[in-house]
């Protein structure tokens, strides 16, 4: 008996899906596709494509939240000396815009934006690119895994769906995430802090330039990652690549705000029949969209100080100014009294308007990718499962039509 035109057609579908499919994707095929792999897949493309989008915002954001403490050793190193007017500061400086007795090289979105532009040019926009890139790769790969599978876990023990299984599922994905990706964090951070002026300057670690430049210097210097990696190694030891961490993980309650608001929220704008389904399309991805930037809105306003705390332990270093070899910052409690005694409440906001602007166009881009990547993926499994198992059954089967 001839085969039926459904059945030749299924056939021939087969056969140039047999062989389309390996000699594109050799190593990733719809049996390798466990759920952790569509996570981490999904989690490291939405992290690359953050990255990218962001990083200009994120070296503005990083430069505001450092200066504080950059710009008081400015103020002590400078009140004596050669150049010095009446009023304490040095010529050149003294019509610069101050805070508190304290000069300010950068303010706001736009004026920092212009000072990195006129300085540094499209390089200083990108300051910090590599391990940006290099961060939320192995963050985002980490976490999402983590993060799945933390749900199936913890759903079957509190019930899945839930606030809190979706809470301990978020914690305990930004614990992993943060220990793994800590030192890359750090690296970023000082880059991104430092500016032109201070690359020009010196070869070394030095506290201040001593350069006619109004811009306030980092007090140290870094050509790239790698020499980030080593200088920090070499002058202040391992445990400079995780200066921060404390804060880091009380910043974990950004995580545990943040994703059970989005999976709220998913759930309100989409509906929980339509996620069941997984169906995708418009109303899905404005969704997402809302869910996104609402979750991290919130989560940002809560939990800002925190970050602006782990900047300053960051960026900071230790420096032999009149004999005194102690960090300026010591710990988190520490950190907190020192910015509040000398800065004020404002200090543990600043940048804030700029973060916003970084932050949720960024949570938007991670979810929206993550949650195309993922869905894309898993339709494609179930479709090629579905091929198999009508191929394979009945021998003669019908034509397998996709969703």
């Amino acid at each position: 008996m001839a085969p039926s035109i459904s059945s030749t057609k299924m056939e021939d579908s087969t056969s140039s899906h047999s062989i389309h499919h390996p000699s594109i994707y050799p190593l990733l095929t719809p049996a390798r596709l466990t759920d952790s792999v569509i996570a981490a897949i999904s989690g490291a493309t939405a992290g690359f494509a953050s990255g990218i989008i962001v990083c200009p915002l994120d070296v503005i954001k990083t430069k505001l939240q450092a200066q504080g403490g950059f710009s008081s050793m400015r103020k002590r190193l400078v009140t004596h000396g050669p150049g010095v007017g009446s009023a304490g500061i040095t010529r050149g400086i003294a019509d610069r815009a101050t805070m508190g007795g304290r000069v300010l090289a950068y303010r706001g979105l736009v004026g920092t934006a212009t000072t990195i532009w006129t300085e540094e040019g499209v390089r200083g926009m990108y300051r910090g690119l590599g391990p940006l890139i290099l961060g939320y790769l192995p963050t985002w790969t980490v976490y999402f895994t983590v993060y799945e599978k933390s749900k199936t876990v913890f759903g079957n023990q509190f019930g899945s769906g839930n606030w809190f299984t979706h809470l301990l599922s978020s914690v305990t994905a930004g614990a992993s995430s943060t220990l793994v990706t800590n030192p890359i964090w750090v690296i970023k951070t000082r880059l991104m802090s430092q500016n032109a002026q201070a690359a020009r300057a010196s070869s070394q670690y030095s506290p201040i330039s001593n350069t006619s430049s109004t811009y306030i210097k980092v007090p140290y210097h870094y050509t790239s990652t790698l020499d980030a990696a080593r200088k920090m190694y070499l002058h202040e030891g391992i445990r400079s690549f995780y200066s921060g961490l404390t804060p880091a993980l009380l910043g974990l309650s950004h995580v545990a705000v943040q994703f059970p608001l989005f999976e709220a929220f998913k759930e309100l704008f989409i509906g929980k029949e339509e996620l069941k389904k997984g169906t995708g399309g418009f109303t899905h991805f404005w969704g997402v969209l809302a869910a996104s930037c609402l979750s991290k809105v919130c989560a940002s306003a809560a939990t800002y100080p925190h970050e602006v705390l782990r900047t300053r332990l960051q960026t900071q270093k230790v420096t032999h100014m009149d004999g005194d070899t102690r960090p300026r910052y010591r710990g988190i409690i520490h950190s907190a009294r020192t910015v509040y005694r000398e800065e004020g409440w404002r200090a543990f906001y600043a940048g804030m308007g700029t973060n916003m602007l970084r932050a949720v166009p960024a949570s938007a881009m991670t979810l929206i990718t993550y949650e195309i990547v993922s869905g894309k993926l898993r339709r494609w499994k179930a479709e090629s499962v579905g091929e198999l198992s009508t191929s394979t059954d009945n021998g003669l089967s019908t034509q397998y039509t996709k969703a």
